[in-house]
């Protein structure tokens, strides 16, 4: 039976999560907001010399030579500014999974007490019963360390993917480039 300072304690922890929780949300939210800031600086300060550039063409040729100039760093810096998000959303997850498998631990710890506590004071003859208990707890064990693993190769293969698109939209970009140049 929990007590009311058992309770309390519980609670407090849950707090404490939950506010380690949300101060990971705004650590990852504040980065986001410093790339966007940086790329919408960036932005202008390229999009008053790009129209610079484009106002000081001469002829057509020397403006089709300006586009495909600009074509190859811009896709580059696409890839780029994708691979910064995708930093930043996954060293977020990484940092909340951290803290909320320390947090199942710590509940499967106690549950794992409390089912111990219980077998300890089963009356006699509830052996059965006991073993019972404890093979489902070791399934549910199992089977929660399953999709933990499912789920870290899939974040694996998710970001291979994600590697393999930047790198061949960025070669497109330079074979779209070097064509346009010649």
């Amino acid at each position: 039976m929990l007590t009311t300072e058992q309770l309390m304690t519980a609670h407090k922890a849950n707090v404490e999560t939950l506010f380690g929780l949300t101060s990971k949300a705004f650590e990852g939210m504040e980065q986001l907001v410093a790339l966007n800031l940086q790329v919408a600086k960036a932005g202008m300060t390229e999009a008053a010399d790009h129209t610079r550039a484009a106002l000081s063409v001469k002829d057509a040729q020397e403006l089709l030579a300006l586009q495909a100039s600009l074509l190859q760093p811009a896709a580059e810096k696409a890839a780029a500014y994708s691979r910064h998000l995708y930093d930043i959303a996954s060293g977020t997850t990484a940092e909340v999974n951290k803290i909320a498998e320390g947090k199942m631990a710590e509940a499967q710890k106690g549950f794992m007490a409390a089912v111990d506590s219980a077998v300890k004071n089963a009356p006699a003859g509830s052996e059965n019963a006991v073993a019972l208990v404890k093979s489902a707890v070791a399934a549910a064990n199992n089977a929660l360390e399953g999709v933990h693993k499912a789920a870290k190769q899939a974040q694996d293969v998710a970001e291979a993917n994600f590697q393999a698109i930047n790198t061949s939209a960025v070669k497109a970009s330079q074979a779209a480039t070097a064509k346009a140049r010649r």
